[in-house]
């Protein structure tokens, strides 16, 4: 006798959603086929003409088709944003189904309360898809490293402003072609703001730290810095510094308080997450056991995050509980969250300056009342005509705090012309 055959529905059909309903049809592919079937699509548009494979799918317009179907048991739901996707999720759990997201914007702001969801009506919430694209991380996290303390995680874990940031500095580029290049190719979105603003990050991190640390941080607790002020010349002098530029998420356990941020930093040329180019993403673990270990591969894409879609729907099937809906790491004590005032790092800082005596020396006084040590000084572009040059400072290891009173200061300088760049360098031990 033949075992009867689940029934799935999916709320939207974009790029990844047509990229897992061609998956889970085409039986060239996988054998989802052969025991599952896509009974409706939720779609805006039901009679937009749609792909070859996507002709004979059912699709809806209305909600509750889906959640008042008894014969759909599983849910993918790949529309993206906050609402209506938290309710969309909601009622679906509550309606007895088991539900499979993508959504690091709903994951992020309301993860809490949809695993209590789950958890009250007894399904499973799975969300491997919502960081990383094809990297397996959240299941890792939740599988691997439960006797582990997990001391930090460092990321990156934006495709599109790591393929801009590469672009940039590979060929010299400036920051306004790429973004233009990356939108014609579909690696940036027509409105670009939640990659290059670092949003898109932060929703990622928290998901991390959640997991990680059992810390539901909410958006504004993160420290978040874009990389749209980023200049051509950061990625010149930085490679004579022995540097380049990435876009970091982090999440630091220092004694009882975590600090989470997200901002462009330095990264040294020989650590491994400086090697991390296109649109590829590297998550970074601090074991305490382990040391820190990678784990890199595509972040975006269609295909990439549809195969971890399927992964979470094959453990659905096979009764695997892949991503822990509680904690992953037992950490003792309750961690507060640092404020970003109390980081400490190296700095650099490009100024353009009247090219003039006394003008650094101004400078180095304003630093050194701060408590922050000059490590280095490159003097740059010096332009005769208009007698200005960039004065690029590199710090020794100085407080947030002091350095955003010192800049002040700087900036205020009659001598000063603009105060063009500043960024951190990544400390590694």
């Amino acid at each position: 006798m033949n075992k009867k055959r689940l029934q799935l529905g999916m709320i939207g059909c974009g790029v990844v959603g047509t990229a897992v309903a061609n998956l889970v049809s085409d039986s060239t592919l996988n054998s989802f086929n052969e025991i599952v079937d896509l009974k409706s699509i939720l779609v805006k548009n039901p009679t937009k003409e749609r792909t070859n494979l996507l002709m004979t799918q059912n699709f809806v317009s209305d909600i509750n088709k889906i959640v008042e179907d008894d014969e759909i048991t599983i849910v993918i739901e790949l529309m993206g944003g906050e609402n209506p996707a938290f309710d969309y999720i909601s009622r679906c759990l509550k309606s007895g189904k088991h539900v499979i997201t993508a959504n690091k914007e709903v994951i992020s702001k309301k993860g809490s309360e949809l695993v209590s969801i789950a958890k009250h009506a007894g399904r499973e919430l799975k969300y491997e898809a919502s960081v990383g694209g094809g990297i397996p991380i959240l299941s890792s996290l939740s599988n691997d490293f439960s006797a582990n303390p997990i001391q930090g995680i460092r990321a990156i874990i934006n495709g599109t402003t790591n393929y801009i940031l590469t672009r940039m500095d590979n060929e010299e580029s400036s920051f306004e072609d790429v973004l233009k290049d990356a939108q014609n190719l579909g690696y940036a979105e027509s409105d670009p703001s939640d990659d290059i603003e670092g949003t898109d990050a932060v929703y990622k991190l928290s998901i991390l730290t959640r997991l990680a640390f059992d810390v539901a941080p909410t958006t504004s607790d993160i420290h978040k810095e874009g990389i749209n002020g980023i200049k051509q010349k950061e990625f010149r002098y930085s490679r004579e510094l022995g540097f380049t530029i990435k876009l970091i998420a982090s999440a630091q356990k220092r004694s009882d308080k975590l600090l989470l941020r997200v901002h462009p930093a330095l990264i040294p040329k020989e650590i491994p997450m400086a090697n991390v180019n296109g649109a590829f993403n590297m998550v970074e673990i601090d074991g305490g056991l382990t040391g820190p270990l990678w784990f890199q591969g595509a972040g975006a894409g269609p295909n990439p995050t549809a195969s971890a879609v399927l992964s979470d729907l094959m453990s659905i099937l096979e009764g695997r509980n892949r991503i822990d809906q509680t904690i992953v790491n037992n950490h003792t004590e309750l961690l507060q969250l640092a404020p970003m005032d109390d980081y400490r790092c190296r700095y650099y800082l490009r100024v353009t300056v009247n090219d003039k005596a006394g003008v650094l020396a101004a400078i180095a006084t304003i630093l050194g009342e701060r408590d922050i040590s000059i490590l280095s000084v490159l003097q740059k572009d010096t332009d005769s005509k208009l007698k200005h040059a960039d004065l690029v400072i590199m710090t020794h290891e100085s407080k947030e705090k002091n350095m955003k009173a010192a800049v002040s200061e700087i900036k205020a300088l009659l001598d000063v012309i603009n105060l063009d760049s500043l960024l951190r360098v990544e400390e590694y031990s």
